[in-house]
């Protein structure tokens, strides 16, 4: 059944009455009845025309439910997948309305791996519904997204205690489980915990109160919806915060910045400044689709011209002149991991912030927060699903408000660089101090004077490939030809830096990752001084390996990937590395129980199966030469 057509027609109706929203979302665990509350919501107020009963309970036997009840879960047009295994697993947002309210609210899957999704559809409600089947009680599921609801900054909980027909309607159980939650909420400070037992799908204290619960008296649901108060006056009263969406130019006459104001109001004449650059002047005009506004604000999507020149680019914000958001490039934030690989220390990843794209370096991971009991314990990673505390080093300074003081500026999404997923989200709380106190030397002597007195153009030769593939080899074969051809070079040999420098370092994945992270920033720091250098690694991963190529200009990165099969490099063996590590001695081996992933596009393979050593090297110099390498800068 797919009322879609009677649904569109209620709701274009609706939204021609002034009415207020209330923005909500409903989690828990999995198969607790958050679609059936839903469906019966729509049902009952109305939105699901009388009509579709029939196909409703046709739909209903056929699934097997109950004699005499419905199932309500079937009135949600969901994904096939969904359907084909009966679960949700993605966000679904449903619009229906009473005589008092229009409501958004975002369904949101239980199963812990889809805990991405449960966080977006919270990350704009009013608040949360949080579903518990009263048959299991407080989950450790329930806990975790009680602590995000938290984290995401909703302050309004109702607590739906569901099934509670499959129960015998039980006082006692009810008490219990609202006990026993509350008891955990305390922790957080909600400011409002509201705990109502229902059963979805025979209606009980969903529109009226029920005859089966004659020992509760509180709200039902629906008139708790009608009635809660939420504060959407804070945010109109703060200053102006519009993230630039777009620069509009449809002629040479006009010059707009397109936007949605997530914070304040704005009007013609108002000084305003745009940030991070810290430029100021005045808005002239408020443009929107229906002509000239005198004023706009939150929500509302406008472009606005200035009176100067001033440069605006997408990802800047524009805000009120006399109260500026903060400019940082070092914060400490929290982050709801969720991807199956961890998190780890050293990696990069785009970091998403309003309208705006940067780099961001996972620094020290402080904690991750234990979601059964709120404690902060020590963690080297997060894994899927957890959630930490941890310091992010940015690539440029960005303006920003901490979260606690608005969700758009101060919320953030980070973003695998390889596969481009979203792999986690973030609340970020504060700059820290050593943003604001270390700046940036300029020097007189640059790169291209360093390398102008040696005749030669910098770049890095990174080496890549499993133990004993001949990187060493190859890479000392190299650096001996360029010496006697009186080139500057130097080799960063792995075995070698792990003496001094990385010498605290094991083969953890996430020590892998630090290891790279340093050898990649001393690296940066060579090509700076004009030398040619070399670097020979396993860097098993290609995220690191992308890291570093991303810290040197374009053509200065050279992936040089010495592709020798595993059952090649194990019997050479030169130092019984793979020896031990069949023999269980040593752990985290690369190509043995930790992963090798493969350069897509390197500048250079070579096949060890096919050159030798020498062979090898003399290739990665007529490569050289033919860039131009070994020439003086143009």
């Amino acid at each position: 059944m797919r009322p879609n057509a009677q649904i569109d027609t209620a709701i274009d109706a609706d939204l021609r009455v002034a009415k207020s929203l209330l923005r909500f979302n409903t989690c828990g665990s999995v198969d607790d009845g958050k679609s059936t509350l839903i469906g019966r919501m729509l049902f009952e107020s109305g939105v699901i025309p009388k009509d579709q009963l029939a196909a409703l309970e046709a739909d209903s036997k056929r699934v097997g439910t109950r004699p005499g009840e419905l199932d309500y879960a079937l009135l949600l047009d969901g994904l096939s997948a969904e359907r084909e295994q009966g679960i949700t697993i993605d966000v679904s947002y449903r619009f229906f309305a009473t005589d008092k309210r229009k409501f958004i609210v975002a369904d949101t899957p239980g199963h812990e791996q889809y805990t991405r999704n449960m966080v977006t559809g919270a990350s704009t409600a009013d608040l949360s519904i949080i579903l518990i089947d009263a048959r299991k009680g407080v989950l450790t599921q329930t806990r975790r997204h009680s602590y995000l609801v938290w984290l995401l900054g909703i302050r309004h909980v109702v607590l739906v205690v569901n099934k509670m027909d499959l129960v015998d309607y039980s006082n006692d159980v009810f008490a219990k489980i609202e006990a026993d939650y509350r008891a955990f909420a305390e922790q957080l400070g909600f400011d409002e915990i509201t705990c109502i037992p229902v059963s979805a799908v025979r209606g009980d204290n969903i529109m009226k109160h029920s005859t089966a619960t004659p020992w509760y008296q509180g709200a039902t649901l629906m008139g708790l919806l009608n009635e809660v108060q939420v504060d959407h006056s804070r945010l109109r009263n703060d200053p102006l915060r519009m993230p630039v969406q777009w620069v509009n130019r449809p002629n040479l006459d006009f010059r707009g910045f397109a936007g949605t104001i997530v914070a304040g109001t704005v009007k013609p004449g108002d000084m305003v400044r745009v940030q991070p650059s810290n430029k100021t002047t005045k808005v002239s005009r408020i443009v929107s689709f229906d002509g000239d506004l005198p004023s706009a604000t939150v929500g509302q999507s406008i472009t606005l011209t200035l009176a100067d020149e001033v440069d605006v680019s997408r990802g800047d914000l524009i805000v009120t002149a006399d109260s500026p958001a903060e400019i940082a490039n070092q914060f400490e934030a929290t982050v709801v991991w969720m991807n199956e690989g961890p998190l780890l220390r050293g990696r990069t990843y785009l970091l998403k912030i309003g309208t705006k794209t940067v780099t961001a370096t996972v620094g020290a991971i402080k904690n991750k927060i234990n979601v059964n009991n709120l404690e902060q314990v020590p963690a080297p990673t997060l894994g899927l699903n957890e959630i930490g505390v941890c310091n992010l080093e940015l690539d440029r300074p960005i303006a920003f408000d901490a979260y606690k003081v608005n969700r758009d500026t101060g919320g953030f999404i980070l973003i695998d660089r390889m596969t481009n997923d979203t792999v986690g989200a973030g609340m970020l709380h504060f700059a820290l101090r050593r943003a604001q106190n270390v700046h940036w030397q300029a020097l007189d002597v640059n790169k291209q004077a360093r390398a102008a007195i040696k005749g030669q153009k910098p770049c890095l030769l990174w080496y890549t490939g499993l133990s004993g593939a001949g990187k060493s080899t190859i890479a000392n074969l190299v650096d001996k030809k360029l010496h006697s051809m009186n080139r500057h070079t130097y080799l960063l040999d792995g075995d070698n830096v792990r003496h001094g420098l990385n010498k605290d370092l094991g083969f953890t994945a996430a020590d892998r990752v630090e290891n790279i992270r340093r050898i990649a920033e001393v690296a940066r720091l060579m090509v700076d001084a004009g030398l040619i250098v070399s670097t020979a690694f396993i860097s098993p991963f290609r995220a690191e390996r992308e890291m570093a190529r991303y810290l040197l200009p374009p053509g200065e990165f050279i992936e040089i990937f010495v592709d020798t099969p595993l059952s090649v490099a194990e019997q050479r063996d030169p130092k019984g590395l793979y020896k031990k590590a069949r023999r269980g001695e040593l752990k985290n081996f690369t190509g043995i129980d930790s992963p090798y992933e493969t350069p897509e596009k390197p500048e250079l393979r070579i096949d060890t199966t096919l050159l030798s050593p020498e062979a090898a090297a003399e290739r990665v110099v007529a490569f050289l030469q033919a860039r131009g390498a070994l020439e003086g800068p143009a």
